[in-house]
C-alpha cells in the first residue's frame, strides 16, 4: 500500500495495490475509488485533501498487535 499526499494539487492517493484501473467512481463529491478489471479497489483519490483531512501531509499508521508507527 502506498500514500500519496500532492500538496499542488491538494490530492490524496491511497494505491492499494499496482494494477491498471479499468474503472472510477465518485464515492461522493471529491472521493474517486478505482478499480481493476476483478472489481477490486485498486485505490482511492481524496480531492481538496486539506479541507477533508485533518493533516494530509503526516500520516498516522497503525499496525494491529504493532506498536504506532507514525510516518
Amino acid at each position: 500500500m502506498k500514500v500519496i499526499y500532492d500538496p499542488e494539487t491538494d490530492t490524496l492517493s491511497i494505491i492499494f495495490r499496482k494494477t491498471k484501473v479499468s474503472e472510477s467512481d465518485e464515492l461522493r463529491e471529491g472521493i474517486i475509488i478505482d478499480y481493476g478489471q476483478d472489481g477490486k479497489i485498486v485505490s482511492m483519490e481524496i480531492l481538496d485533501a486539506s479541507e477533508q483531512v485533518s493533516e494530509p501531509q503526516g500520516i498516522f499508521y497503525e499496525l494491529k498487535g504493532k506498536k504506532d508507527i507514525v510516518v
